[in-house]
Formats: structure tokens, sequence, C-alpha cells
């Protein structure tokens, strides 16, 4: 399944969401529904808002929270993007200028913490001290995401371990978050929950794995991004740690400086050193296991459309090119 196939197949529940986002992104003021507004139209594939979605329906769920839930999921997403678009002074995102780039950092921040905050809101009218405490929690560690990869930039001593512990709580928390909801408001064994929220932490992971490998061998038309961007802000990301282990002692040497210096300067002998060396190679494969994971956790759930279209999303997780 596709990802066109996906949405093919959740576009009723989708189209509900869509609903209850564009409802609760109404407010009094001007600048924070254009900023809103812009980012929502901007694309993304809304994969967190279909996890809620999918992991709801292979619970059997029946009630509408799921759209409720959805919608602050992607609120949360949405805000961490804003922040961190400025703090790394983002110019592009998905192709187009960033909300930073077009209404101003202090824009982009506000409006960020508008978006928590209706998140919140949501949370409360749900009125499940279960969804607040998970969605609180995962919250919570993406900030602390955010903070550890700050603390990592320009630092070419990084080791995988450290930068996988960003990954787990800057990106795939959220992921388990989203699948963990739907068996919880579907009111699931919590051994049910718990698979759930184990394949969206592996899905979360691999995701980003693949989105690391994409910044050193991505079309900018599919991806929206320019090759190199992650090593322009001296992000060390795992086939930069690769290509320093495996490479030659000048390899080593130049890549180390354009992690700690930033800048695309040596952009060409590093790109040429990740080739070299299977870096890209060794990441998808890191991805993949992640994904065969992912997979292994829902063996407990029982064969539906629903848990078929999540395990082909795994699939999709590694297996694409934007």
């Amino acid at each position: 399944m596709l990802l066109h196939s996906l949405q093919q197949f959740i576009a009723r529940d989708m189209g509900e969401v869509d609903r209850v986002i564009r409802a609760r992104l109404r407010s009094e003021v001007v600048l924070v529904n254009q900023v809103s507004e812009y980012i929502i139209n901007s694309g993304g594939k809304r994969l967190r808002p279909v996890l809620v979605l999918l992991s709801a329906g292979a619970c059997d769920y029946r009630g509408s929270h799921h759209y409720e839930l959805a919608a602050v999921v992607e609120f949360i997403h949405t805000a961490t993007l804003l922040h961190d678009d400025v703090v790394d002074e983002s110019q592009l995102r998905r192709g187009k200028q960033t909300a930073n780039a077009l209404f101003g950092n202090a824009a982009s921040v506000l409006v960020g913490d508008f978006l928590y905050s209706r998140a919140f809101q949501m949370m409360v009218d749900i009125d499940d001290m279960q969804v607040m405490r998970i969605l609180a929690d995962a919250t919570n560690t993406i900030a602390e995401g955010e903070v550890l990869q700050l603390l990592n930039c320009h630092d070419a001593d990084v080791d995988e371990e450290s930068y996988l512990r960003v990954i787990r709580y800057k990106t795939a928390k959220l992921f388990e978050a989203a699948a963990r909801l739907g068996g919880v408001i579907a009111g699931v064994a919590p051994a049910w929950q718990e698979a759930l929220a184990a394949y969206g932490m592996h899905l979360g992971t691999a995701f980003q794995l693949i989105d690391d490998v994409l910044d050193y061998s991505g079309d900018f038309l599919e991806t929206g991004k320019n090759i190199g961007d992650d090593l322009a802000e001296g992000k060390p990301t795992l086939p930069l740690l690769v290509a320093m282990q495996r490479g030659s002692p000048a390899e080593a040497a130049a890549i180390r400086r354009a992690i700690e210096e930033g800048g695309l300067v040596e952009f060409q002998t590093v790109l040429k050193a990740i080739h070299n060396t299977g870096a890209l190679e060794h990441t998808r494969t890191a991805a993949q296991r992640e994904a065969e994971r992912a997979a292994a956790a829902l063996a407990c759930l029982p064969d539906t459309q629903h848990k078929d279209a999540l395990l082909q999303l795994a699939d999709f997780a590694v297996r694409r090119s934007f």
C-alpha cells in the first residue's frame, strides 16, 4: 500500500480530522490565523494523525475522539516544526518558505505556543486522564529531545547511542504516543496498548533514519530540502558518524571539520566519503531493522485492514524517497 493508497483508505476519516483542525485553528487574532493556515496548507504526509486513526481502527474503536486526538497530535507536531525552524534558522521546508522566513521568528514562536496551548485545551475537552498524561509526557520528552539536539550540534564526538537518543525523544516519541492513543480510547488491554506504542516508537525511529539518509541522497523536488542541510547546521547524523568511523584519516578529518564548523565548504569531500564508506546503506539497514521491529510488535493484534495498513506504513517508511 503506497502512501497514496493509504490516504485513500482513510480519506473519509482524514476529512473529519481536517474539519476539526480548521475549526480549532480559528482565532480572533489575524496573524495567528494567517500563520496557522500557511503551515497547515504547506503539505506534509500527516503520518502522526494517520497513526491515531489506524491504531484506533485496528482496535475496532467506534467513537469520534480519534478525530480530535489526531488533530491534537498534528498541532503538537506543527508547533515543534515552527520552533525547530526558528532554532535552525531554516528558510525552506517541503520546498516552501518556512513560517519564520515569511512571518518572522517572533510570530513563529508565538504561534507555535498557541498551537501547543490549543492542543492542551482539546485534551481537556476529551476528559481522559490517561490521554492527557500520554500527550503531556510526549510533549515534555520532545522538548528534551530538542535541547539534546541543540547540545549535539557541532559536536563531532557524538556517538551512535546519543544520536539515537535524540531520535527517540525528538521524533519517535510523538509517533509512539499517536499509536498508543488509538488503543487507549478503544479501551483495549494494556498489552495491546504497549504493542501499539512499541510499533510507533520503532516506526518513528525508522522514519527519522531515512530522513537522515535523504539529506545526503534525496531529490529537492521530492524532499523539499537541499542536500546537505543537516551538515550545514552541524548536525552529526548517523551517515556522518559511520563515514567518520570507516573513512580514511583525511576523510574523517574533513567530516569532523564540517560538523564542528557547519556550512558546506567541504561538502563534496564529505559526500564522497559518505558514499565510499557505505554509510547510507548502513543507515538504511538500521532503518529496516526498526521497521521490522515495528511490524513484529503488532503480532498480538487481530488481522484487519487497519492492521495491514499499519504494516504497510512501516514498509513505506523505509522505502520512501521523500
